[in-house]
């Protein structure tokens, strides 16, 4: 297996030999949802929340590790989540018209916000116009990401300049026009493991051609699972990582997944440790990590 980029090292509190990388992140996750203090004892180091109420402030400044977050969903009037049981009340934030964007981006903004979520889901109700739609890329200081679903919405977040995607799409193949574009212009959220939880399924199929044709393509890939969306560990998730395998990333672009840090501050102060060597299964070897203290480890 090729050498991943990292730092052999010692453990000095244990005596463990290992690779120390900058702390991994899960790009995808809602605290609200989650025991999260129990992240770093599985790995994760820092997290980027993609959608809650204002309480997402009290949140981050409880958790035990950094996080940057989104604020509230900007969503079409009654658009998807504003009808889930799992959505609390001040959550989703809907945007009318091209008028109401800036006002609705500034709130979020307000709030600390390092990244604005937009929903995009056809399946399950309205969505944003195109021109409310670019009114929110265009009024925001911060990049914009997506969750994009259902026929046509891959191509709709294209046009209007989206730059992240909070999911791989599923829902449908996308095209190799759309590939080629998202490749240059956006990066990806994986979230491949929330489409069967340990078992394959079409949608999940769909997702690993779609990330695998946009990792191929050169477009950027980030770990993410989705957590608190049903039974996924909380921690790294081996067979989220075992899924970006089967999706082309040879080890060093699944540790770039794990440690890019396109929101939120880098951390200098811890590292995430993974004891022994890799062997041949990198997704089996990095779920093996842990968060520790920089100050704790010496050159091995």
């Amino acid at each position: 297996m090729e050498r991943e980029p990292g730092r052999l090292v010692r453990h000095l509190p244990t005596g463990e030999e290992g690779t120390a990388f900058p702390v991994f992140r899960d790009h995808h996750v809602h605290l609200g949802l989650v025991g999260y203090d129990a992240l770093s004892d599985g790995g994760i180091g820092a997290v980027v929340d993609l959608g809650w109420s204002p309480d997402i402030v009290d949140l981050a400044d409880a958790a035990r590790i950094p996080v940057a977050y989104a604020g509230c969903f900007l969503t079409a009037p009654g658009g998807y989540p504003s009808d889930r049981a799992w959505a609390p009340e001040g959550s989703t934030r809907a945007v009318a018209d091209p008028s109401q964007a800036a006002a609705a981006v500034a709130e979020q903004v307000d709030l600390g916000a390092s990244l604005v979520k937009v929903v995009l889901n056809n399946e399950a109700g309205p969505v944003l116009d195109t021109a409310t739609l670019a009114a929110v890329v265009d009024a925001s200081p911060v990049p914009v990401v997506a969750h994009v679903q259902g026929p046509g919405m891959l191509q709709v977040a294209l046009d209007a300049g989206v730059a992240v995607l909070a999911h791989t799409p599923w829902t449908e193949r996308a095209s190799d026009d759309e590939i080629a574009r998202a490749a240059r212009s956006q990066r990806w959220i994986s979230t491949l493991d929330i489409h069967g939880y340990g078992t394959s399924s079409p949608e999940q199929d769909t997702a690993v051609d779609n990330l695998s044709r946009f990792h191929a393509a050169g477009g950027e890939v980030l770990y993410g699972t989705d957590l608190g969306n049903g039974d996924l560990p909380v921690g790294l998730n081996e067979r989220e990582l075992a899924l970006l395998v089967r999706a082309g990333l040879r080890p060093r672009a699944l540790v770039h997944a794990l440690v890019a840090p396109f929101a939120g501050p880098a951390v200098s102060d811890r590292l995430s440790f993974v004891p022994g060597g890799p062997g041949h299964d990198a997704a089996a070897w990095l779920s093996r990590a842990r968060v520790v203290a920089a100050d704790e480890t010496a050159a091995g």
